[in-house]
Parts: C-alpha cells; structure tokens; sequence
C-alpha cells in the first residue's frame, strides 16, 4: 500500500486517455464478437435465397452505422463525412479525372484525420480508434474509383488481366455505395474487398462463380455442391483464441521500449541484443493476428470470402484473410514476408499505386503505405527503410541464389541463412513502426 502511495500518479489528461483507450478496445471486441454472431444470422435468415439484394445491402449498411457509432462515439461522423463526400464525387466528376479526386479527398481527409488524433491521443499511443476504420474506408473508396475508371474510361486493351476482371461498368446506386463501404462486416477492422466481388456475394452469385471455375461432373458431382464456411470460421476463431493468449501473456512482458533501454543496452552483448529484437518483434504480432483473423472470420460467418477449390479439392475460405501467418513466420525473402502481411493492404497498394505509378513503382508504394498509416515519424523510418531492404533482397536473390540450387545441403543451407537474415531484416525494419518517435528509433539505430 505504501509504494502504491510512493508511486508517482499519470497526469489526468494521460488517465483520462488511458480510460478511453481500454473503452474502445473492449467496444472494438464486443462489435467483432456481436458482428460474428450478426454474420451467422445473416447468412442463415437473410441468405440470397430468402431475402432481396435491396434487403441485405439495407441490414448491412445499417448494422454497420450502428457498430461505427457504438465503438467510437461521435468521432464517427468522419467516417460518414469522407463516404458521402466521394459519393459526390463519384456522381459529379468525370470519369478520365474520378480516380484523381477520390484519392486526393480519401487521402487528404485521412492526413487531416491522422494529424488531428495526435492532440486527441497522447503522442506514442496507439490504439482501436476511428483512424482505423478511416484507413478501410479510404482503401475502399479509391479501390472503386480506380475499378469505375478502368470500366469506363478506358479501353479493355490497356487494362491488364486482373484490371479488366475488376473493373466496374456503372455506377453504383447510393445503397450499394453505403452497404460496400460501411457494412458491418467489415466497418470495424476490414478488410478491404473488391467491389465486384462483395456485389456478388449480396446477390448470391459470390460462391457460384467461383464453383464454376471447376469441372465437377468430372468428379463426379451431378450438381454444384454447397460449401459451408462453419469450418473455416471454426479454424479461424481457434486462432484468434490463441493469438489473444499470446497477447496478453507475451505482449505485455516483451515490451519494445525495452530494446533502447540505458541498462539493457550497457550490459547486453550484441547478438543477446538481437535475439531480444526478434522475441519482442514476435511479441507484437499477435494483436494484429487476433484483429485480422476475427475480421476474416466476420466474413466467412456472412458466407463472404469463397476463393475456390485447391489442388486436393477443399473448398478455400481465404479471399478476404489478411495475413498466412505459416509463410511470414518461416519466410525466406522479404518481398515472400511482405507478401503475407497485411494481404489486402498490399493487394490494395498495388492496385491503385504500383500498377498505376508512372514511374519509381516500388518506392512510390512504400511512400504511400507509410502516409496511408499516419504522420508518426516510425512509419517513414520504416517504409523508407523497406525501399532499400526491397531493393538490396531483389538483387541478391537474382545473383546469388541459383549458386546454392545445385544441390540438396547446399539448397538447405541457403534458406536457413536466408530465414535469419530475412527476420533480422523485418525486425530492423519495423521497430520504427512500432515505437513511432525520432529519438527511440534514433537511438535503436545506434
């Protein structure tokens, strides 16, 4: 009792902050949990076989209000400003220029936003607030002006493949602009999806197409089957139960501040240093595990996010999944890491900037990715600092890797050093990410 009395007290605007932030994130799980269980509802009684597109656009969209406001109070006005504002555009703005003005508006009303929340939240804390949703919103928003400008204002012959599947013929009606971009499935923490794609899964066609890319008479099949997602969302939300163990056991011990810490930094040898890097790197993903695979499982509840049928003939639920978490934990490259990351976000800045960029493709991306996520100076750090690691990796892998492919041992060897050198690299790359301020990372350098 007497150190607690000895113990210096936070300043009351910092109590006050912290109170907030533990409010969002339990209004953030009770919204995921509750969209779960709406998603199951939804897919069971408001399937395509019982109610009108008209009809599930409308419950999408309005539970979807209804999570934005629970969670985040009035500051969920933003989210409701930026969509109508590029509704306006959408309608009013010619479509050589719509993509332009959407990505100017989304992108400068998320800056403004990314900039403001710095007096709202303390500097350096990070956490479930309306950004969040601001970032999906934004992926979307520009995601669909692009898809319209390849569908109308271009010809098909100057689209690549994947653009011309994509791309979106007419404009959206207001309901189907809000049930995409505000449905509930997603309002909260994504992912950003295809316009076509969550078109398709309101007016039932969503799993049917992606049946039909398969023979099933040659299988033996009289009809089309009927694939269920309860097992994908089962598997899903077993995750998620472990990634939020790990959080709250691993996170919470393995602080990042500890790495630039005077003592620590005194009396560890050089290589302790780095083996205490990558457990601390590791000790953050799981909340971004557990937030990114519930929002995977929302979807799958809903009956979205089909991709088809592999090679052993299981039905696949990952069009939507955010991350493989296999492949980032054993990754041998970079570019292989970055690739299972974040999916959707990569996805998205490929397509609106990296195929679109007239030039310096790679470091453009990094550029925007880093101004999508805030104004921290840890994010520039790190997204300049990816350029280069980008760069350096492509061009060892192109000259040095076919030496080690002539045998077994040699092959081996390779991957194995490639796998340290790969998570070292991440490690390096993304604790500016994570501790946001010059002088931490200034000092984690030296």
């Amino acid at each position: 009792r007497m150190e607690r009395l000895l113990l210096p007290h936070p300043p009351p605007r910092i109590t006050t902050i912290l109170c907030f932030i533990c409010l969002l994130q339990i209004n953030f799980v009770a919204c995921q949990l509750f969209a779960l269980l709406a998603a199951f509802w939804f897919r069971i009684y408001l399937g395509p076989s019982h109610a009108s597109s008209a009809v599930r656009h409308a419950f999408a969209t309005l539970f979807g209000i209804y999570f934005a406001v629970f969670c985040f109070g009035w500051y969920s006005i933003h989210l409701f400003v930026l969509v109508m504002m590029n509704y306006g555009i959408m309608n009013m703005a010619s479509i050589p220029n719509i993509h332009r003005y959407s990505f100017v508006v989304a992108m400068g009303y998320l800056t403004l936003c990314h900039i403001s929340r710095i007096y709202i939240f303390h500097y350096g804390i990070l956490t479930t607030d309306f950004s969040g949703p601001l970032m999906i919103i934004t992926q979307k928003i520009t995601t669909l002006a692009c898809q319209l400008h390849d569908g109308i204002g271009r010809q098909a012959e100057e689209l690549t493949a994947e653009q011309n599947r994509l791309a979106v013929k007419t404009r959206p009606s207001l309901l189907e602009y809000l049930s995409y971009l505000l449905n509930f499935m997603s309002i909260i923490a994504g992912p950003c999806s295809n316009y076509k794609d969550y078109i398709a899964f309101i007016e039932g066609r969503h799993v049917h197409m992606k049946l039909l890319e398969v023979n099933w008479k040659q299988k033996g099949y009289d009809r089309l089957p009927d694939p269920s997602p309860t097992g994908a969302v089962m598997y899903k939300l077993c995750i998620t139960l472990v990634s939020l163990i790990l959080f709250l056991t691993l996170t919470k011990n393995f602080p990042m501040a500890y790495i630039i810490d005077n003592e620590f930094l005194d009396k560890t040898p050089f290589l302790s240093r780095l083996g205490y890097l990558y457990v601390v790197t590791q000790a953050a993903k799981p909340k971004y595990y557990f937030a990114w695979t519930l929002a995977d499982a929302v979807n799958n509840a809903a009956g979205y996010g089909f991709s088809g049928v592999d090679e052993r003939g299981t039905f696949r639920w990952d069009l939507l999944s955010n991350l493989n978490i296999w492949s980032i934990e054993t990754a041998t490259s970079f570019k292989m890491y970055i690739e299972n990351w974040n999916i959707q976000t990569a996805a998205w800045l490929k397509r609106v900037c990296y195929d679109r960029a007239p030039w310096y493709p790679t470091a453009l991306t990094f550029i925007l990715s880093a101004l999508w996520h805030g104004i921290y100076p840890g994010y520039y750090f790190t997204f300049l600092t990816g350029i280069l690691i980008t760069l350096a990796a492509r061009a060892i892998r192109n000259n040095c890797r076919r030496y080690f492919l002539s045998s077994v041992p040699l092959k081996i060897a390779y991957d194995v050093v490639t796998w340290v050198v790969t998570q070292l690299a991440v490690c390096y790359t993304v604790a500016p990410f994570v501790m946001l301020a010059v002088e931490p990372t200034i000092k984690f350098y030296k």
